[in-house]
Parts: C-alpha cells; structure tokens; sequence
C-alpha cells in the first residue's frame, strides 16, 4: 500500500473584462490523498481540500434609466417656476431646462429629428428610445459642467390654454443646447485641429468665453411658428449674459433651410474655418454680440 500527497498552488487569478488579475491570498491549500491496495483491483480515492479567500470587493457600476420619470406629469404653470430668465412670445415660452422630464422630452424630439428622413422600420422605434435614452444621460452629464464649461438645455413650452394643463410630453415643442466655452490651446475657431501640447491647456487668461449652439429641432406638428428663431433670440441673449462676445454654430452644407435661418438671425460664415469642414461638409457660422 503506498499513500500519494499533492498540494495545490497559493495563488488564485481571475479575470475583469477582459484584463486578467492576479490576487494574492492569505492561505490557499489542497492536499489528495491517493490510497491504493496492490491485492484489490479497487482503488480508493479521498480529497481533503480547504481554502480560505480573501473577500474581494467588485466594483458595481449604475447607468442612468428614465425609469423614474413621470410621463404622465403635468407642466408647471411659469407662476409655479418663477423663472426671469425666459422669452413669451406667442403661445409658447424659452427657458432652461427645469425637469428631468423636461430633459427626456428633449431627447426624444431630437431622436425623432434624426429618423424624420430615414425608412420606417420594423426596429425604428427602438433605435429612437435608445437614442434618447443616451441623450438624456449624455444632456445630464453635460448640464453639471465640466473643465470650464457650462452647457445649458433650452426648451419651448406651450403656455397654458386657460384652465387647461398640458403633460410635459405634450408641452414641449423645441429644443436646443447652449454652451460657454474657452478656446482651447493653440484654436483661433472653436474645435479647430491642431496640434496642442500633451497637458492642453484652456486659455482663460484675458480672453473672453464665446457661446456655442447644438442640437436645435423642433417638432414637426409646432414648426412655421418662429420656434427655432426665437429659441435663437434667447440663446444669444443668454451667451451675451455670460460674457460672450461670439456664438458660433457647426451646420451641414446640404442643409439649406438651416443656413438661411442663421443668416437672418445674422450669422456669418467663419471662411477660415471652411477648408478644414469641407471633408465634414459643414460650415462654421459665427454671431458677433
């Protein structure tokens, strides 16, 4: 009769997303015990195994859901708000962002503007949801600042019609996305390319901040009511409130209606700019305050 010992190793690996770790613990042993009887054909097998691991802690990351909105929740009247910095005209008024449900109903105006040409199709209405499901983290995210800048939501709501209320999906009828901005080193234009140091620096010092706008649409069934100019009126107005001397605006070359409503608005083309977009196939356009 003969006894076999074997002992395992004292180091436990595992891996996280796709980059292997190697931990080390306090103690990790096994012994086999192999006991064989030459008289017998049987053989028979015991394991003794105890291992004692240190805890380790997984980190656990949340995404943001719109779970917790209230989609059926009514619009505040602007008495309820108590908002100065706004612009009525007509039926509507522009002002900021002052619900989540706000920033939802935002993103999905503009998921709606980015299949408005494409096909109909069998997943179209799931490539939206989850458009807007991005924007409303990505408009989150960016309206809490960061390195110097700070972004802003601009909405159009419809006044109230008497005593009659509407929800806030039905309230809000255009959009848009205004930032403060510095140059960056080495840029004579906003997001010019150059060739800036490993540590990019801002240039803050004795330079004024200019204002950038993004993401402006309106809803098909509110448009032809000088929504999108006067979203326009408030968003400069804003910038100018800010500091900002300059508003300038990236739009695509084939889209014809948008450059001629910024040219009323009294923007012009920044020519410097133009060869470096012509392989993006947009202009730059710029509104001097």
């Amino acid at each position: 009769m003969s006894t076999i010992a074997i002992h395992g190793p004292g180091v436990f690996r595992t891996s996280c997303y796709g980059t292997r770790i190697h931990h080390k613990f306090r103690r990790i042993s096994s012994s086999w015990k192999m006991t064989m009887n030459s008289n017998s054909s049987q053989t028979r097998k015991t394991q003794e195994f105890s291992i004692d691991l240190q805890k380790v802690s997984i980190p656990q990351f949340e995404t943001a859901s719109p779970s917790h909105l209230q989609f059926d929740r009514l619009q505040p009247s602007e008495q309820e708000l108590i908002q100065e910095n706004r612009l009525e005209f007509g039926q509507f008024v522009a002002r900021e962002v002052v619900l989540d449900e706000e920033f939802w109903t935002a993103a999905w105006l503009r998921a709606e503007s980015q299949w408005e040409n494409g096909t109909n199709g069998r997943y179209v209405d799931n490539y939206k949801r989850k458009f807007a499901e991005q924007e409303f983290n990505a408009l989150k995210r960016r309206s809490k600042g960061k390195l110097g800048q700070k972004c802003t939501c601009i909405v159009t709501v419809k006044k109230e019609e008497g005593n009659v209320k509407h929800t806030v999906l039905k309230s809000v009828v255009g959009t848009l996305d205004l930032s403060i901005r510095y140059l960056l080193h080495g840029e004579t234009f906003p997001q010019e390319r150059v060739k800036a140091p490993l540590l990019c620096s801002i240039k803050r010092a004795g330079k004024t901040p200019y204002g950038y706008i993004a993401n402006l649409c309106v809803a098909k069934s509110a448009r032809r009511q000088r929504i999108a100019s006067n979203m326009l009126h408030f968003a400069i107005d804003s910038a100018k409130s800010n500091g900002a001397e300059q508003v300038f605006v990236h739009v695509y070359r084939n889209n014809i209606p948008a450059q001629e409503l910024y040219q009323k608005m009294g923007f012009e083309m920044v020519e410097m700019a133009s060869p470096q977009l012509s392989q993006e196939k947009t202009f730059l356009l710029r509104f001097k305050t």
